[in-house]
């Protein structure tokens, strides 16, 4: 039997109980963790090693993050902030403010968050291909994935 400790991810945030101690409440955590990827931490301290930050890859929209339908919907016109990113890889793919991004690949999109979590395994400069919905039609793109860089 191997006994070896294998690493899944790496921690990102813990969930701690409401209320603060000065206040009375109690702290600590609830139980509640979200972590990365490992193959997406080794690239990032890959990266902080080589070259002192790290990028994350981008499609260069802003979401909806209060659409409750099916997929992860570009803010439409007026939605605040910039709905499709000028010049960026979702404008060369033809996508549009109101658009909703149904797949990844073939594997299915049912959130913003979901979107994001995807998109973020991947590096900038991979090719993906994004199924998306405008006026009840569906339509797949390819698409490039850019570069943001943080650190």
């Amino acid at each position: 039997m191997d006994t070896r400790a294998r690493v899944i991810g790496i921690n990102s945030a813990i969930r701690s109980a409401g209320g603060s101690e000065a206040g009375g409440g109690q702290g600590g955590s609830i139980g509640l963790g979200f972590a990365i990827p490992i193959n997406q931490a080794k690239r990032v301290a890959e990266e902080l090693i080589n070259t002192g930050k790290a990028t994350h890859p981008v499609i260069g929209v802003s979401l909806d993050m209060g659409y409750q339908g099916d997929g992860a919907r570009v803010n439409p016109k007026g939605g605040g902030g910039t709905p499709v990113t000028r010049g960026g890889p979702a404008d060369k793919a033809g996508i549009a403010p109101g658009d909703v991004i149904k797949k990844v690949d073939s594997s299915p999109v049912h959130s913003g968050q979901e979107l994001i979590v995807k998109i973020r395994s991947h590096r900038p400069g991979d090719r993906l291909t994004l199924t998306v919905e405008r006026d009840g039609k569906e339509r797949t793109v390819p698409l490039t994935l850019g570069s943001a860089s943080s650190g």
